[in-house]
């Protein structure tokens, strides 16, 4: 009995051993052997992958992944060489994305070459001509004898409406390529007579019209003998005494032939008449206050001081250019007024850019320290502080104007905060606007505002997080297709 019984296990056995020889034997070879095949297409695929750079497809709200069509409208017509220098970028993740975009020029553009240097120590010659440290990182892009240096604060900022941090690499890039190979920049003239603050208090506003291709010079009326034939922009800021006859006479004339104009003129504290000043602003059907404004709402002032009022700049001609929303921080403002039937009258259209809340109010009386609001001020009300007026001359001349009710929101003067020093044109978009307020007048269609947030985290895994995910991509795959071969065996068998 025990012989038989062994005998069946024997047949059983060989029975087993012919099944797998022939059949699941012979059908495992095959699907290893389409393993393999697999493997291979994916380690070519791979290989293409890191050599070739395939189309984007970035699903993504703000693209942060791909570059803009404005970009790719506007570099795609570059005809002049640019190159681009990336100095100890390394190979960090977070820098590697960055390079990433840039190759993204090079491939939009032949004209548009990038080279990296890694060990600044070999090139002793760039150390010396942009007196860098061997670790400086730095950006340099240059087209013929033109070139822009873009630092690492250049290439981000922050959004202090969300305080996420947002991204300026293809902004600042695409600016700087198209700023150098600019034939012609705009001249922007900062009057330089009666004015309360010299242009180094405007430093950081002229150091960023500059970054945006323009030219900064300064004018004194009197001695110029009128506005120059070459400029695209008078800044007017506060002014400490009165212009003269002359000059208003003069800032008309240029009015009536097209000039554009930008005023930053706060409260006037001292009480200075300026008659033939708001001779120049009722050009434009418009005058200034004579009192300051006061915010009544604890959302729209800062740190809950009331003559630091924080107005949204948004729903605008000059707003609409940007991909965020933009806030202003004014201190000491004014308030403008607006005759509209004289607007009618001067073929003056007009554009309200900021407005503080309903329950702001002005204070004549600058010497009451009361924070709230007093009998001797104004009702509550909302005030315009910012304004743009185009006014038609003739059919084929106009003349464009913006107006802020404040000039300190616009300088590098320090302002306390809490009992620390902040710079006023730093705060939330102060420089932003101010800026492409002049790019606006200018109607320079050129240069792009481009804001991606980066407030994502990138991530990095373990060495045994690695294993784990490798182990998810190749073995799980291959015990699948096992069991599904023995399922399909055992039902073979079945039939």
């Amino acid at each position: 009995m025990k012989d038989v019984k062994q005998k069946e296990k024997k047949g059983v056995f060989k029975s087993f051993l012919e099944l797998l020889n022939k059949r699941w034997l012979q059908k495992s070879i095959t699907t290893l052997i389409l393993i393999l095949i697999i493997f291979i297409i994916y380690m070519v695929v791979t290989i293409l992958l890191d050599k070739y750079t395939l189309p984007e497809f970035d699903l993504t709200e703000q693209k942060i992944y791909s570059l803009s069509d404005e970009t790719k409208t506007k570099i795609s017509k570059i005809n002049k060489p640019v190159k681009i220098t990336l100095i100890n970028y390394g190979t960090d993740e977070y820098y590697q994305n960055r390079i990433d975009i840039i190759k993204k020029y090079t491939t939009l553009n032949k004209l548009i070459t990038m080279e990296q240097i890694d060990d600044l120590s070999k090139r002793t010659d760039l150390m010396q001509k942009y007196s860098l440290e061997t670790t400086d990182m730095l950006m340099i892009v240059e087209s013929e004898g033109q070139e822009k240096l873009l630092s690492e604060y250049d290439l981000y900022t922050y959004d202090f409406s969300t305080y996420e941090q947002v991204d300026l690499t293809e902004e600042a890039l695409t600016n700087a390529i198209i700023n150098i190979t600019a034939d012609k920049k705009p001249v922007i003239y900062f009057m330089s007579n009666h004015v309360m603050y010299d242009m180094q208090s405007f430093y950081s506003l002229a150091n960023q019209l500059q970054n945006d291709a323009n030219e900064i010079k300064s004018v004194d009326l009197l001695i110029q003998g009128s506005v120059p034939e070459d400029c695209d922009c008078l800044v007017i800021t506060t002014l400490s005494t009165d212009i003269t006859e002359t000059e208003r006479d003069r800032i008309i004339d240029y009015i009536n032939k097209g000039g554009k104009l930008l005023f930053l003129c706060g409260t006037n504290f001292t009480d200075t008449k300026l008659d033939n000043f708001q001779s120049v602003l009722a050009q434009y059907g418009v005058s200034l206050g004579n009192g300051i404004v006061l915010e009544g709402s604890l959302d729209n002032m800062l740190a809950e001081t009331p003559n630091a009022i924080v107005e949204d700049f948004q729903n605008n001609s000059i707003a609409n250019k940007i991909n965020t929303g933009l806030k202003a921080c004014l201190f000491n403002a004014t308030n403008i007024t607006i005759d509209e039937q004289k607007m009618e009258e001067l073929g003056v259209e007009h554009e309200e850019l900021m407005y503080t809340s309903e329950k702001a109010f002005i204070r004549t009386n600058l010497s009451i320290n009361q924070l709230s609001r007093t009998s001797s001020d104004s009702e509550e009300g909302s005030q315009i502080v910012a304004l743009s007026a185009t006014k038609t001359i003739d059919e084929n001349t106009k003349s464009k104007m913006i107006i802020y009710a404040n000039d300190l929101f616009a300088t590098d003067m320090a302002v306390a905060v809490e009992g620390t020093q902040y710079s006023a044109v730093g705060f939330y978009s102060n420089l932003d606007i101010v800026a492409n307020s002049i790019e606006y007048l200018n109607e320079r269609d050129n240069n792009i505002i481009i804001r991606k947030n980066l407030d994502a985290v990138s991530y990095t895994v373990t060495a045994k997080q690695n294993y784990i995910i490798m182990a998810i991509i190749f073995a799980v795959p291959v015990i699948i297709i096992i069991i599904g071969i023995v399922v399909w065996q055992i039902r073979r068998r079945k039939r």
